[in-house]
């Protein structure tokens, strides 16, 4: 079993390759901030089988509400 500091390090690391380093910390800084309930949040997630699935839900909604920019 990895240790939580294992953990902790690759989980930043994901965030830090998909948001940016200040993307990042906006996100820690809002769940922090806000007493995120993780668990909560991911319960309430739609529910998809695949990346592709959820990249091709984002881009439409991306669409449908894009303010032309």
């Amino acid at each position: 079993m990895r240790s939580e500091q294992e953990i902790r390090h690759d989980a930043f690391e994901l965030l830090r390759k998909n948001l940016g380093s200040f993307e990042t910390e906006i996100f820690i800084s809002s769940i922090l901030r806000d007493q995120f309930d993780y668990t909560l949040w991911r319960d309430n997630l739609p529910k998809f089988k695949t990346v592709e699935e959820l990249s091709k839900t984002a881009m439409e909604y991306r669409k449908k509400n894009s303010d032309g920019m």
